[in-house]
């Protein structure tokens, strides 16, 4: 597994930044090309401009998946049309919610999404149909925010380590992955929003202890 740390506008909160699928990186646009070089080649994806709400924080206002990428509603009819333009043969789903930070409040890999428990039926729909997956509300450790705090990729899973074994039990079997439990940028439980991650390779914050980044690894390289 490919790891690199980095900053992105002199924040270790790189994952605020991007998004990933086995196939596909979203960036913003006009990102650094050292950047985009570094990002497609670590996660072994195609590196993708877009933006969303006329906003750098694609991580915070989106998420992706192998079938689709699930927009905020604050997305501007151009940028949905930008993304529809470029062809790439997946869905692209706006979610209608107050709940509109969607990349801190859905986490998703292929097969499973866990949303924050306050969407709604009409949400939840959205969300699987966009991703074709499995949604199941969930929380852990305090948090409703699944993408903000926790890491799910197709090869593993990274809980916040403020999650309860309860909850850590019931998760790993909803998700069918031993998890492990971890902080990252030297102790924020906001790991989803410190990393970006797919089955092949993993971007943190550079303040990323190698501690919490082993931790991390312990759990998504397990295949």
């Amino acid at each position: 597994m490919e790891v690199a740390k980095h900053r992105i506008h002199g924040s270790d909160f790189v994952g605020a930044y991007l998004i990933a699928s086995e196939r596909l990186v979203f960036c913003y646009r006009g990102i650094e090309q050292h950047i985009k070089e570094l990002v497609s080649r670590t996660l072994g994806a195609d590196a993708i401009e877009m933006s969303v709400a006329d906003s750098h924080l694609i991580g915070i206002f989106a998420r992706a998946n192998s079938n689709g990428i699930l927009l905020s509603n604050l997305a501007t009819d151009e940028e949905v049309a930008h993304l529809r333009s470029l062809n790439l043969g997946i869905r692209i789903g706006v979610v209608n919610s107050r709940l509109n930070a969607i990349g801190n409040n859905v986490l998703a890999n292929d097969r499973i999404a866990l949303i924050n428990d306050e969407y709604g039926a009409a949400e939840a729909r959205c969300i699987a149909d966009t991703l074709d997956v499995e949604v199941v509300k969930a929380e852990a450790g305090g948090f409703k925010t699944m993408g903000a705090n926790n890491i799910l990729t197709n090869g593993g899973f990274v809980l916040n380590n403020r999650s309860t074994e309860a909850e850590k039990r019931t998760l790993d079997g909803v998700c069918g992955f031993e998890s492990v439990m971890s902080t990252a940028n030297t102790g924020s439980p906001a790991i989803g929003l410190s990393a970006v991650a797919n089955s092949k390779g993993i971007i943190v914050g550079e303040s990323t202890t190698g501690y919490e980044l082993n931790r991390m690894l312990e759990s998504l390289e397990k295949r």
